[in-house]
């Protein structure tokens, strides 16, 4: 991409924005700072968490991700990826002689289901006008089938001002404008028109220990049609992400992290569940959480 003028600069990330394809946002610590680089700087680091259980509970819980960053000069490029994947066994009674009691072993089942299934990825650019701004532009695409949504891929444009910033503490926030095209669980898809605030905190506690702190609102501006019956008007479709992440250094490379996240969906998608009578469709939880403890190496 040509740097001439900031005016050029802006013209093609709207561009971009108006050609790319779309999507929701996850809320993590991810915007830009301009530094002074001397040379092309490259960052990379990669997280893992694993629980299994077997015999009486039978549990599987996955979650990692990756992040990269290139920058030169005022240009920033980066990208990111996280997953989360949960399975579990539950032991139902079936009454196969239908005489109102269990009495026998066949009687006792494991059934196995999926309570967590959630993709996120997302490609960014920023690019800084100054030591304190600078304008941005996002793809994302995601998947969070207990939530009812089977895709979302959509897009991001805006402006991101450092608020503050010393040796331990920075803060930053952004305005600007989000897309997303959600595919529902057995519905149609929904296109959501949104303006996106957002804020994040990161702050350096004691040596080799950070706080990461942010929050991001998004509210609809078109109407939408959801199949749950609810109200889809302007302003009533408002997302909220949190996220809360503490990070310890165990070495050079290596960090633990425990992290929490929120999220608030005013008019969430209808519920993952079959034989359902026509007609009725349940809505998913408004409240989703994801507690979390990973082993990070950056590379």
């Amino acid at each position: 991409m040509e740097t001439s003028t900031p005016w050029k600069c802006l013209a093609v990330i709207a561009g971009l924005a108006l050609g790319g394809r779309p999507a929701s946002a996850d809320p993590k610590f991810e915007f830009g700072k301009q530094e002074e680089v001397k040379e092309v700087e490259w960052k990379a680091s990669a997280e893992a968490g694993l629980v299994i259980t077997t015999g009486s509970s039978q549990t599987i819980t996955l979650s990692g991700g990756f992040k990269a960053s290139r920058k030169e000069n005022d240009n920033k490029f980066s990208a990111e990826a996280s997953a989360a994947y949960a399975r579990s066994g539950t032991r139902v009674l079936v009454d196969n002689n239908a005489n109102g009691m269990i009495d026998n072993d066949d009687e006792i089942r494991t059934t196995t289901q999926v309570t967590a299934e959630t993709l996120a990825g997302k490609l960014r650019y920023d690019r800084f006008l100054t030591g304190a701004n600078s304008l941005f532009v996002a793809a994302l695409a995601s998947r969070d089938l207990p939530a009812g949504k089977s895709s979302v891929f959509g897009g991001q444009l805006g402006y991101s001002r450092r608020l503050y910033k010393t040796d331990a503490t920075e803060a930053v926030a952004e305005l600007g404008y989000d897309f997303s095209r959600e595919q529902l669980v057995d519905s149609d898809a929904v296109s959501i028109h949104s303006i996106r605030a957002f804020t994040g905190v990161k702050s350096k506690v004691t040596e080799g220990t950070d706080i990461d702190a942010s929050i991001e609102l998004l509210t609809n501006l078109n109407k939408e049609t959801l199949p749950t019956g609810k109200d889809g008007s302007a302003f009533r479709d408002t997302r909220v992400n949190g996220k809360l992440a503490v990070t310890s250094k165990l070495s050079t490379s290596l960090s633990v992290q425990a992290s929490i996240e929120a999220k608030f969906d005013n008019r969430p998608g209808p519920l993952a569940l079959k034989l359902l009578a026509d007609g009725f469709v349940p809505e998913a939880p408004s409240l989703d959480t994801l507690m979390k403890a990973s082993l990070i190496y950056a590379f």
